[in-house]
């Protein structure tokens, strides 16, 4: 199912524009975010055909069940409380059946966690941002082979693999490695110039994740010893993908920004973070949840990268600090009511298949 037919058939409860410009922080470039609450046709929700959820190829679309709704209220979820939020201006549809919803029947101690937990992972994200941003990764892909060195030659330091091979004019493939008993990762290492000793090489190709080992004569006595970091590969590879995956997804005018402000942390991410910050504060001092800032020029000047990271960081930390002290004091709920909900779900079911 689709959006287009989710409305071709009324099946919208409620509809809205989220996002900066229900924020209030949207600017001339802001994109519109639409959110929805739908209900499934009957023989749909009742046979197998259960969709929670639809959204365009985008993603800026994204439209709930009514069932999937309730239940991401019941746990608090940023998101979807900002939905249910949303300011009046920025409304498309709303359904009357919908007003049995209210916003004051959710919020509750989970959102301490919710709101401040999503806004510390965002940090968390932000940072392994920067460190992608300080320090990026070159788009050819080192081999084992560069994570591999040499020692044991007339007593010398140990040297890197590729500088050895390079100056004894060797060729890794007329290389043969045997194990080192009882010393992880250590290789004694052998060299055929003639390749009749049939060695298989330091490894089999470029993209091996692991060192070949060979059948060595009796005879023939190692010229070193050579070492392989295999975790350390392994991390690099980890690092190397993450990095060109996020270079394939990043958002070019949101990565540019960031490159233009040169303070090297994504700063529409921080923004939103510190926004989730005061949010979680508004709610455990309150017990409400307005989502029309009262701060733009602060955050969209965070956005424009106008602060340090590490005031940044220390404003969150203010700001977490200040909801664990509230929260000890706060008059909110633990959770919400399950059971009101419920039977309001099923009301507004039951109100639909009529």
């Amino acid at each position: 199912m689709t959006i287009q037919e989710l409305k071709t058939k009324n099946l919208i409860l409620f509809e809205v524009i989220s996002g900066s410009k229900s924020f209030g922080l949207n600017t001339s470039t802001s994109d519109t975010d639409i959110k929805g609450v739908y209900y499934l046709p009957k023989e749909a929700f009742f046979g197998l055909e259960y969709i929670p959820q639809i959204s365009n190829e985008t993603n800026d679309e994204v439209y709930y069940e009514i069932g999937r709704f309730i239940e991401l209220l019941l746990k608090n979820n940023p998101n979807i409380l900002e939905i249910l939020a949303t300011p009046e201006d920025c409304i498309l549809y709303k359904h009357p059946i919908m007003n049995l919803l209210q916003i004051e029947d959710f919020l509750s101690k989970l959102s301490k966690d919710s709101f401040a937990g999503y806004a510390i992972t965002q940090i968390k994200k932000a940072r392994g941002l920067k460190k992608k941003i300080v320090n990026p990764i070159p788009k050819e892909r080192k081999s084992l082979l560069d994570f591999c060195y040499v020692f044991g030659v007339n007593n010398e330091e140990s040297i890197s693999l590729e500088k050895w091979l390079k100056k004894q004019d060797y060729k890794q493939e007329n290389c043969g490695l045997m194990k080192v008993s009882n010393a992880k990762g250590i290789f004694a290492l052998f060299y055929d110039k003639n390749k009749n000793l049939g060695y298989k090489g330091i490894i089999k190709n470029k993209a091996s994740n692991e060192v070949s080992l060979s059948s060595v004569p009796k005879e023939e006595k190692q010229i070193a010893y050579l070492s392989c970091n295999l975790e350390g590969y392994s991390m690099y590879c980890k690092e190397y993908a993450e990095y060109w995956d996020w270079i394939a997804k990043r958002n070019e005018d949101r990565y540019n920004t960031n490159q233009k402000h040169g303070k090297q942390y994504d700063s529409k991410n921080m923004m939103h973070t510190i926004r989730l910050l005061q949010s979680a504060k508004q709610i455990i001092t309150t017990g409400k949840l307005n989502i029309r800032v009262t701060n733009r020029e602060e955050l969209l000047a965070i956005k424009a990268g106008a602060m340090d990271y590490d005031d940044l960081l220390e404003i969150a930390d203010h700001l977490i600090e200040t909801i664990e002290m509230e929260y000890e004091k706060c008059n909110l709920p633990e959770m919400p009511i399950k059971e009101k909900a419920i039977a309001n779900l099923i009301k507004i079911r039951e109100e639909m298949y009529q």
